[in-house]
């Protein structure tokens, strides 16, 4: 892990050494001329047998490999979800249609909104697997008891199920990833790699959870998709006790940071504060791509189903984008790689804007997928160095749904934007992006320059 010492917003510890959870302790005195007894307990930890480290190397990547299965599963039930309520509604006649498919799928993400006090009672769980495990289960049986009352219980009951659902979909995001470092060790490399591979759940459960409620619904219609997604749920929770167990003291519980605090560490902390935000401002372009591939396929070819293949080649070009991170994890400083990234991706979208034909614009959708997906894991990197301890999964968890609030709003402008021209709704969202790297290196150059200030000022005043 990288040294706190050295964070891009110029910190320095002068005097204190710094605990993972950035509580200054202050270094022992030594008394001066008195020779110190050896530590015999505080020496080198023995070198552990090949045999035992190529032991611990396969148990975590079996532990790896079930986590990724888990996640797989129960992002792929959230994602499929607001389709197959929509599925659901519109094949039960006089049941409100479409409209109340909005509405319950309205319903599962509106409780996002209480994601860090759910973030909180996962990190004062003495083994958080079982809560996770139980968020996933009543979010399958949500699902599948969603779609089975539907006729039979008034909308407000149903409503009522959905919401208690949505209350789980913070931990099936946010509070996952939180927990994964936790799964594969301290090794940095082994951790950047294990968050790509994270991201890659994320971008093939958008893929994966709505074609298999469109192939389920072709088949057996919809109320099977949904019971199948809720199945895909429960099998996801039954999952989470294959990871191995968290021993969590009664004392590291208690020390689970409130809410307001989790917030304040998220607006002080420096890399965490500019990674919100500048992600947040992305995600406002991210947020409303699909809907400008649409009407942009449309008026390039002709028809609505080369918006369709253009949106289609943005969601592959994110997924080979984690895969390519996992692969080849990323290196150095994470704050670093996500302004970059911004960058990169601020120029895919203008591309995107520029493409002459159908083919190049296929291409620039899917190279703008690409650099979304590998910024996604650059910013998992920024929560798991930069997260104290003892939030972390409430700086992930109000992370993702500030980042989930901001892609909201981003599909409603463009739906606004976009009858004006796509690509002139391609050129704001690329200036939109841009916007972002130059808010996130004044605020950068800003704390260097306060810090720089005050450490004069630090020391005339210890003179005195």
């Amino acid at each position: 892990m990288p040294d706190r010492r050295k964070r891009a917003d110029g910190d320095t510890t002068s005097g204190t050494l710094r605990t993972p959870d950035a509580t200054a302790v202050p270094k022992e005195q030594e008394p001066a001329g008195v020779p110190q007894a050896p530590d015999r307990a505080a020496g080198p930890p023995a070198p552990q047998p090949q045999d035992a480290q190529g032991e611990l190397r396969q148990r975590r990547g079996l532990s790896l490999a079930v986590y990724l299965t888990s996640a797989t599963l129960v992002r792929s039930a959230s994602g499929g979800a607001p389709v197959a309520l929509v599925a659901l509604t519109l094949a039960r006649a006089g049941h409100g249609g479409a409209a109340l498919g909005g509405v319950l799928a309205a319903l599962l993400t509106l409780p996002n909104v209480a994601g860090p006090w759910m973030a909180r009672w996962l990190e004062e769980a003495r083994d958080p697997r079982f809560r996770l495990a139980a968020a996933f289960i009543v979010f399958g049986l949500m699902l599948a008891g969603t779609g089975l009352t539907l006729d039979r219980l008034p909308v407000v009951l149903v409503g009522l199920i959905v919401i208690v659902g949505g209350l789980c979909d913070p931990l099936m995001t946010g509070g996952l990833s939180s927990r994964l470092a936790l799964i594969v060790g301290e090794d940095t490399r082994a951790q950047r790699r294990a968050e790509g591979w994270d991201s890659a759940t994320y971008g093939s459960s958008n893929i994966l959870g709505p074609a298999a409620v469109a192939a389920i619904t072709a088949l057996t219609g919809a109320l099977t998709a949904v019971v199948a997604l809720g199945a895909a749920g429960v099998l996801a929770g039954l999952l989470m006790f294959a990871l191995p167990k968290e021993h969590r003291t009664a004392a590291a519980r208690q020390r689970s940071m409130p809410v307001r605090d989790a917030l304040k560490v998220i607006v002080r902390q420096g890399p965490l504060r500019r990674v919100m935000i500048a992600t947040m401002i992305t995600s406002v372009s991210t947020g409303g791509v699909m809907v400008i591939a649409v009407v942009f396929g449309r008026n390039l070819q002709g028809s609505a189903g080369a918006g369709a293949a253009l949106g289609a080649a943005y969601g592959v070009g994110n997924l080979c984008g984690a895969l390519l991170t996992g692969a080849f994890p990323l290196t150095g400083e994470p704050e670093r790689w996500v302004l970059r990234l911004i960058a990169a991706n601020a120029v895919a979208v203008g591309l995107c804007a520029l493409a002459p034909g159908y083919v190049l614009a296929l291409a620039t959708f899917a190279l703008a997928g690409a650099t979304s997906a590998v910024l996604f894991t650059a910013s998992l990197a920024v929560r798991s160095v930069y997260s104290p301890p003892n939030a972390r999964a409430q700086v992930f968890v109000t992370m993702a749904g500030l980042k989930m609030a901001a892609g909201s709003a981003g599909t409603a402008l463009a739906g606004t934007l976009v009858g004006i021209g796509p690509r002139l709704a391609l050129c704001l969202n690329a200036v939109v992006v841009a916007s972002a790297v130059t808010i996130g290196l004044t605020d950068l150059r800003l704390t260097r320059r306060r810090s720089s200030v005050a450490g004069p000022e630090d020391t005339s005043s210890s003179a005195k």
